[in-house]
């Protein structure tokens, strides 16, 4: 049997409670039995990210991985976007089985983008690597963006009345008007959806692989506003803060061949979003403390440079 970090059934217990405490009791024999049904053979510690177990394995001395991820309507179509892209800039889907939220996918490095110290080479990368995952879409199963716009716009409505003086009207605003302008229609392309510097892994097959898509149809502008979201706190010690940002929102537009304006608005968006999760609920990788109030900051200097 293999051995669950602590750390990850700390974390994971503390999100999902009762749930999650009996998913994780399980979660040992869902593993053994998938490395048996696949014919793998265990090969190195447990991995794991923020909501699943990545395990090392061979399969006919193939490096692999078998991925196990809470159950979460979130990760439904994460192996139908790897079966859509087929190994095309990111990790090839070997095996799936749905009922359990698993996968067997081609072992990448640990090394990731974010590791890269040239910041236009990172936001190249991404760039390049986005335009390679922008396909259409063919499955009419995958979830649409366009589908949460009415959700997103309610919520900012909300969160604006009750942080009443967060964020300049104007601001707010402007998210609002990207939600109703760009949300509502988009075009049927494959999105990632969670695409930052470090769901993007060194490879072998290819230099640069994807990992952990959610596995959205939208704008791929939508992914540059991720990315550029998350970037901003690499970005933080730079002499001139706001001229690396906008930066790197020209150098990430042109690698993606993206509209800059439509990259610009969406990132806009994000940092709005941030920016209120942020006081109701904390953000992902700090829940309260100075850390927190750092990031909190960030998301809403973004929300307002953007503008």
């Amino acid at each position: 049997m293999i051995e669950i970090p602590e750390e990850f059934v700390r974390v994971t217990t503390d999100r999902e409670g009762e749930r999650g405490a009996q998913w994780l009791a399980s979660l040992p024999e869902i593993v053994t039995g998938l490395v048996g049904r696949w014919g793998c053979a265990l090969d190195g510690p447990v991995m794991y990210g923020g909501v699943g177990v990545v395990v090392p394995v061979l399969q006919d001395r193939r490096p692999a991985v078998v991925k196990v991820s809470f159950p979460h309507p979130g990760n439904v179509a994460e192996p139908d976007a790897f079966a859509a892209w087929g190994g095309r800039g990111a990790v090839l889907l070997y095996e799936r089985a749905d009922e359990c939220c698993a996968m067997l996918l081609e072992r990448a490095r640990a090394h990731t983008l974010a590791q890269v110290r040239d910041s236009d080479e990172v936001v190249r990368i991404a760039g390049r690597l986005s335009r390679r995952l922008a396909i259409p879409a063919l499955s009419a199963a995958l979830p649409r963006l366009r589908d949460q716009a009415p959700e997103w716009e309610r919520e900012l409505r909300q969160d604006a009345a009750d942080f009443a003086g967060a964020l300049p009207r104007h601001v707010v605003h402007a998210a609002v008007a990207t939600v109703r302008e760009l949300g509502s229609e988009q075009p049927e392309m494959m999105v990632h959806g969670d695409f930052h510097q470090r769901n993007i892994l060194a490879g072998e097959r290819e230099p640069w692989l994807a990992v952990d898509p959610k596995g959205y149809v939208g704008d791929p502008a939508y992914d540059g506003g991720t990315l550029l979201r998350t970037r901003a706190i690499a970005l933080i010690e730079e002499d001139d803060f706001d001229k690396a940002l906008l930066r790197s929102l020209d150098v990430f537009a042109e690698a993606a061949q993206l509209d800059g304006e439509r990259v610009r608005r969406w990132a806009q968006l994000h940092a709005v979003q941030s920016a209120f999760w942020g006081r109701r609920h904390g953000l992902h990788l700090a829940r309260g403390g100075p850390e927190l109030d750092r990031r909190s900051h960030l998301a809403d200097y973004l929300a307002q440079l953007l503008v």
